[in-house]
């Protein structure tokens, strides 16, 4: 087959291919099922394959890699504008084709089993503690019908829901009681489940490269385990506003004419990995805060930090702060030094 790029629009049981030439033009299409194209890839000569980003191109990037083909995984949203007429899986296939020649678009790395791994982890731990707020919410709501106001926060309002329906000096109906403790149980339960996967990422953190993410302030356990398995290589990254534009902590800007208007931040990217910088950033300027009104030596970073918040509010200077943090990160990875920051010099 005289092919260069074959594109492929990945599915669950129908993968829709399209062959071109090194002009590329499209010479043949083909519709196979999953046990048809692992047979195809493996026979074919070494070429490039072009895959759209979803949730398993990754795993057929590594199949296609270790056949010793060449991967280009592409965003999803820039290869929509250069699909023509209608959208068919022929179509989305034939559109990946321009897409990648077009030389604009910036390809996903691969990522490794290791890294989606640790992925998974962090997705089963943000659904657990979803469920935990929701029967939390679920037993406050149930106690307040009963006339029981429940103070704010889990921690506090945990504690006083469980001494009510453990104390049965408290008036309520027993069937009413069992039914609270049996929430309680459950929310144990899911403590105990969250608890694990803190304590297995804790073990990924104390490994290199994660200790070097964590000498940057405001990156914990979380936020560091995070980066890793959600970057595939850093080095895709020309600069550290091209990564904090990737988490989507870069202003949204709309310039016409030579005048530049700057809004809102994108929020492009992963919206998870952008949460735990945003509350990196607010750790940081609480540390900031705290180290100011003890009247302790403040670095230049919080320096920095308490000025921007002085300025603009804390809400733009936590995202301030984030994009920051964000850059730091990317220094610190790419040049493999651990951050060092020093106190603001009295005459700066």
């Amino acid at each position: 087959m005289n092919s260069t790029t074959i594109a492929v629009d990945l599915a669950k049981s129908v993968f829709q291919l399209s062959v071109a030439n090194e002009r590329g033009r499209i010479l043949e299409r083909h519709s196979f099922t999953r046990s048809q194209f692992e047979r195809f890839f493996s026979t074919q000569s070494k070429t490039e394959f072009i895959l759209e980003a979803c949730g398993t191109a990754h795993y057929w990037g590594r199949q296609l890699l270790a056949h010793g083909h060449s991967v280009a995984i592409l965003p999803a949203q820039y290869v929509r504008p250069f699909v023509r007429r209608t959208k068919t899986d022929c179509h989305d296939a034939d559109a990946l084709i321009p897409a990648r020649r077009s030389g604009e678009i910036p390809t996903v790395g691969v990522k490794n089993c290791e890294q989606q791994a640790v992925m998974a982890l962090h997705s089963v731990r943000a659904a657990r503690m979803k469920t935990r707020t929701a029967r939390i919410n679920l037993l406050r709501g149930i106690l307040s019908e009963q006339g029981f106001v429940i103070a704010q926060g889990a921690k506090r309002g945990l504690l006083q829901m469980a001494k009510l329906l453990h104390d049965n000096s408290v008036e309520m109906p027993e069937m009413f009681r069992e039914c609270g403790r049996a929430i309680l149980e459950e929310i144990a339960d899911l403590e105990n489940a969250i608890g694990v996967i803190e304590l297995r990422l804790k073990e990924i953190a104390s490994q290199e490269p994660a200790q070097l993410l964590r000498t940057v302030p405001g990156i914990g356990v979380l936020t560091a385990t995070a980066t890793l398995a959600s970057v595939a290589s850093i080095h895709s990254f020309r600069s550290g506003r091209r990564f904090a534009s990737w988490m989507g902590l870069t202003p949204r800007e709309h310039s016409s004419g030579g005048r530049q208007r700057l809004g809102r931040i994108t929020k492009n990217g992963d919206a998870y990995l952008r949460c735990l910088f945003t509350h990196g950033a607010r750790s940081v300027l609480l540390c900031a805060k705290k180290r100011r009104t003890a009247k302790r030596s403040l670095t230049r970073l919080q320096t920095w930090a308490l000025e921007v918040d002085a300025r603009r509010g804390h809400n733009k200077a936590t995202i301030a702060v984030a994009n920051k943090l964000a850059r730091i990160v990317w220094a610190v990875w790419t040049q493999e030094r651990p951050y060092q920051d020093y106190p603001k010099r009295e005459n700066q």
